[in-house]
């Protein structure tokens, strides 16, 4: 039994990326595939898919750069089951200086961080990508 998805696919594209894999696939939910959007926006994957069958599957094509260097750096789960992180629209960090994103779970639905402190809403800090 899994106890937390997101750390579960967060992991899933760390290890394709470090194994230079094109593709990773893992289990459909909605959080996730809102989560996988939000890269996809952001331009650390290229692709997103779906497909219905059986339990659902969702697919995540990863983004490499000159040399097979991966676009995702780095990934960080910030709030875990066993300890969950909120803040509020002015705690919410900035990752590199700006260069990375913050992926949150607000009341208005999955968001980065920009877009948070844009719409001055604050929610669960799931993860950080650099």
């Amino acid at each position: 039994m899994m106890t937390d998805p997101i750390s579960d696919m967060l992991t899933r594209i760390r290890n394709a990326s470090m194994a230079h894999l094109d593709r990773t696939e893992m289990p459909l939910s909605k959080l996730k595939k809102s989560v996988a959007e939000l890269l996809k926006q952001e331009g650390y994957v290229t692709d997103v898919t779906t497909s219905e069958e059986g339990h659902g599957k969702l697919t995540v094509v990863l983004k490499y750069g000159r040399d097979r260097a991966s676009a995702i750096i780095g990934l960080r789960r910030t709030s875990r089951p066993g300890r969950r992180v909120y803040l509020g629209h002015e705690d919410i960090p900035t990752v590199y200086n700006g260069l990375g994103i913050a992926i949150l779970s607000t009341s208005r639905g999955v968001m980065t961080d920009k877009e948070a402190r844009r719409q001055k809403i604050g929610g669960e800090l799931l993860c950080e990508v650099w």
